[in-house]
């Protein structure tokens, strides 16, 4: 890195654009054990870890968004404290059909072992663990 780069730390909270809030908030607590919490005027965010996704309706009048929110455009990476296995079977205890893996892909910080499936509006998310 160079001497007049910056340097970021982490991801604090992306947003998601949804078309149902609740159905939205009820999948990830469940299936990826998040907790609902409200914030300024009325509006909600999924909390895990040190990070959180704001959950907007679509529409919505935000002034801060997307220039072009719509709802299952999204693709991202969590990484699981259990192992991978554990969770592949909490998915299907939870009704969840995995679209892709268990497999080999590259994460940020090395090799992962992932699996790929798709919430309410078909945002794809991805769960991993190191190898």
């Amino acid at each position: 890195m160079s001497k007049n780069s910056v340097e970021l730390d982490r991801l604090d909270h992306f947003a998601l654009t949804v078309r149902d809030v609740d159905e939205t908030c009820v999948f990830y607590e469940k299936v990826l054990g998040m907790a609902r919490e409200r914030f300024g005027e009325g509006r909600v965010a999924l909390r895990f870890g040190r990070q959180k996704i704001n959950i907007n309706p679509n529409p919505n009048e935000q002034r801060r968004k997307a220039a072009v929110p719509i709802p299952g455009t999204a693709e991202f990476c969590l990484l699981a404290r259990d192992p991978l296995d554990d969770f592949i079977k909490h998915l299907r205890n939870c009704g969840v059909d995995i679209e892709y893996g268990p497999a080999e892909a590259a994460g940020a910080e090395g090799t992962v072992r992932s699996i790929c499936f798709r919430d309410p509006d078909g945002n794809l998310i991805e769960v991993a663990n190191y190898i």
